[in-house]
């Protein structure tokens, strides 16, 4: 059955809608918005998209909104991904606030978190790091992410192993119990140091309580226009530590004259600590 068309004005007030609320741009993804809502919209009853998106528009108590947020953003990811990162965080950032750090606490945050890989990978890294010490650290993550579906998925902590292939063998046997059908459940250890919230980065940041050492927003900001993104990297700038290390997708960059991070490498930027 061949997908359903959009009008125009319908395409237009999507993309509008959808940039303008949280910062992701469609305006080259017309067939990907008709390839992934064809089918809800016709099974939903409605003849057409400007029925659908009247409906979802009208309805005040956002879980149509939701819905279409998790049809429309891909959320494709697996554990050690970018694993530049991961060897940087045990050779350069760790050893940093293993010696800086007087309070014993690092604080992470995994600002567009997925369905989990990426805030369970930060917090194992750290207990890896911290092998046999880490009961004198508090280590902790927040995990953020817009759709709630993913989130959901997070919470449930049991991950195919196909996504696991690029831990360590001894990760695996660590930090994972078997679980059905091809799959393991993340331990205790490790859940218990994360914290999901849902979160749209194109809103204020609101968490204040403490300035974060470590920001992982990677491979989320490639979809912003450029205003946007570099809003958004001021923002994250405010609400980490001096010192603090910022690292975005390899595919992603961000202009360094509009930034007050400094750059470090491919990926990898820093809070100056004057």
């Amino acid at each position: 059955m061949a997908a359903l068309k959009i009008s125009d004005a319908d395409f237009k007030r999507l993309v509008e809608f959808m940039e303008n609320k949280y910062g992701i741009n469609l305006k080259q993804k017309r067939v990907l918005i008709e390839g992934r809502l064809s089918n809800t919209v016709t099974q939903r009853g409605f003849k057409d998209f400007t029925s659908f998106l009247n409906m979802i528009f009208a309805d005040r108590t956002g879980t149509e909104m939701i819905n279409l947020l998790n049809k429309l953003t891909t959320n494709h990811t697996f554990f050690m991904r970018e694993q530049e990162h991961y060897q940087f965080m045990r050779d350069v950032a760790l050893p940093y606030f293993e010696k800086e750090k007087k309070d014993k606490r690092i604080y992470l945050w995994s600002a567009a978190s997925s369905s989990g890989e990426e805030p369970y990978t930060n917090i194992m890294q750290l207990l890896e790091y911290f092998k046999g010490r880490s009961s004198m650290w508090n280590l902790s993550t927040l995990a953020t992410d817009i759709s709630q579906r993913v989130l959901d998925i997070a919470k449930g902590a049991t991950y195919h192993a196909d996504s696991m292939k690029n831990l360590p063998e001894s990760w695996k046997k660590t930090y994972f119990t078997p679980a059905p059908n091809d799959c393991f459940k993340v331990s205790p250890d490790v859940t218990k140091r994360v914290e999901f919230k849902p979160f749209n980065l194109m809103d204020r940041i609101p968490f204040r309580l403490y300035p974060f050492d470590l920001i992982f927003c990677r491979n989320v900001m490639i979809y912003f226009e450029m205003d946007v993104k570099i809003a958004l990297v001021n923002r994250l700038y405010e609400v980490i530590r001096p010192g603090g290390f910022l690292f975005i997708g390899h595919a992603e960059s961000i202009p360094r004259d509009k930034t007050k991070f400094e750059y470090i490498k491919p990926a990898v930027y820093r809070k100056p600590l004057h």
